[in-house]
């Protein structure tokens, strides 16, 4: 026997919205929607043209599509037409993939994703979901919508730069001493740029300009030859003079888009090449991508920025400040890893932000070994006279200060260091295991006071249970985000080109992954478990 089943005979349709289950992520999508104020909606409307869709049932679609890892705008669109959830989230609407993709990336998406964060912050926190205490910071790199062979590196192209201004530098002195151009350059200046060579240039096409008058006003053949033999000279000049313009502006152009990276992608400029952990060849190859940082609590993303830098210290300055000002969440306790533990930033945290850094510097847990405590050789072990502000070293000498020096880093950071001495090492027995160097020097150590009291700060910080446990949850919180994100969403690449577009896509993508880790609590709290 089997169910009643018949193609034939016409059925009454119910309301969708009955169809739905109660936890469907598409209630989610709706509900957080919903709870966003209008004020950002009003950035999408327009008094002239025909009527547009709702950005409310549009940021509906796009969000339930994300959280379905749909990133194609022609896949939302098919299942605008075959999903239940789809359709009632567009009451039966259908834009095309064209509309959801002029959306997605439309001007006010940002101010409207910020919103949303904050909205759906305020919700877990009426639900009791996140801790208010702290936050968890971390950084992945995801790959860029860009050809993995069309970069740009600053190495390179400040080597042909030089070289290309060295040989302007030459045509330069050859046309002045020619008196074909007068001078250009102050005598303080060796810069030739591609405002002087477009004026080489102009004076250039006038000597052969000049040369064709005096031809076609010459009847002399052997006279003619010699003329036009002399221009042949002065446009093969010229063509070398628009070449070394050309390219003057290129390479000048590609150091603006630069900035302050090392390298960029032809086809995604925003994009920077680093090394991602999706290394199948295993070669180290660089790839264009974005380093996305993220600040979550009980695994909800409260907050994320995106920086072309690659590696995570320098972003924590900025990051905080965008969690501040735009997130409007900073809580008492910021959480990261190694990698964020610079004196810069813990200078920040606890001066500037008034925070406490839940942060180990790069050498703490190195410290903490037994091979590290019990080594003689090593200075942070020599006995400290506080007093007289002296180190002794294993063979009895004394280690003096000597004087202050300042450190500038290639980032304009400042240090101020303490350089100790030793008056003579000469005969000493431990010598070969102290000093390495084949010169046969005087033992001498720095010290940078500023960074030994943040190191001395966040090892009594982090020695207390309460935050060793607050630190501990810090695996377990950000790095499942990240998982979440890149195995169960599958989102690994942008589907968008340009900063702007894939900050915007990056918000939908972590706003799609908190909504299906809130329906996941739903149907548990449902489910009684």
């Amino acid at each position: 026997m089997y169910k009643d089943y018949n193609m034939n005979q016409l059925t009454i349709p119910l309301d969708i919205e009955v169809m739905i289950p109660g936890d469907d992520i598409a209630v989610a999508v709706n509900e957080m929607v919903e709870s966003i104020p209008e004020a950002p909606f009003k950035a999408f409307e327009h008094d002239f043209g025909a009527s547009s869709y709702h950005p409310r049932m549009m940021m509906k679609i796009i969000l339930c599509g994300y959280a379905q890892s749909m990133w194609s705008g022609r896949k939302i669109e098919a299942e605008l037409g075959d999903s239940l959830r789809m359709m009632w989230l567009a009451q039966r609407q259908r834009p095309s993939y064209r509309t959801i993709n002029r959306f997605r990336v439309h001007p006010a998406m940002a101010a409207l994703i910020k919103e949303a964060f904050i909205q759906f912050r305020m919700q877990l926190q009426a639900h009791d979901l996140i801790d208010a205490d702290a936050i968890f910071i971390d950084g992945t790199k995801l790959e860029a919508n860009a050809n993995k062979y069309t970069f740009v590196f600053r190495k390179s192209v400040e080597k042909h730069q030089e070289k290309l201004r060295a040989q302007s530098r030459l045509m330069y002195d050859t046309m002045h001493a020619q008196m074909i151009i007068p001078a250009l350059l102050e005598e303080s200046e060796s810069l030739v740029t591609a405002g002087h060579l477009n004026t080489m240039h102009q004076a250039l096409e006038t000597v052969e300009a000049g040369l064709t008058e005096t031809i076609d006003a010459t009847e002399a053949v052997e006279a003619r030859k010699a003329v036009r033999a002399k221009r042949a000279i002065i446009r093969k000049t010229k063509r070398k003079c628009a070449d070394l313009r050309a390219r003057e502006e290129k390479y000048t152009g590609q150091l603006a888009i630069l900035g302050t990276r090392n390298s960029y992608s032809k086809t995604d400029p925003d994009a920077t090449f680093m090394r991602m952990k999706e290394d199948h060849m295993r070669n180290g190859q660089l790839k264009a991508g974005y380093n996305l940082q993220v600040a979550s609590n009980n695994q909800f993303v409260l907050g994320y920025d995106l920086y072309p830098n690659p590696t995570d210290t320098r972003t924590l300055p900025p990051f905080l400040n965008t969690m501040r000002d735009q997130f409007g969440h900073l809580p008492e306790k910021i959480v990261a890893d190694a990698g964020y533990g610079s004196e810069a930033n813990y200078e920040l945290i606890q001066d500037a932000y008034e925070r406490t850094a839940l942060i180990p510097y790069n050498t703490y847990y190195r410290e903490r070994k037994h091979a590290h405590t019990t080594d003689a050789m090593h200075p942070a072990n020599w006995a400290y006279d506080a007093e007289n502000d002296i180190y002794t070293c294993p063979d009895g000498r004394a280690i003096r200060f000597e004087r202050y020096a300042d450190r500038t880093d290639h980032y304009g950071h400042t240090r101020r260091l303490k350089i100790y001495a030793s008056a003579d090492c000469a005969g000493c027995a431990l010598y070969d295991q102290c000093i390495k160097s084949d010169r046969r020097i005087n033992k001498r150590i720095q010290k940078n006071m500023n960074l030994e009291y943040f190191k001395a700060q966040a090892r009594r910080t982090l020695s207390m249970k309460e935050n060793r446990m607050i630190y501990q949850q810090r695996k377990i919180d950000i790095e499942t985000v990240f998982g979440n994100l890149k195995a169960n969403l599958t989102f690994k690449r942008f589907s968008v080109r340009g900063a702007r577009k894939v900050k915007i896509e990056t918000g939908l993508a972590l706003l799609a992954l908190n909504l299906r880790k809130f329906r996941q609590i739903q149907g548990d709290l449902s489910a009684g478990i």
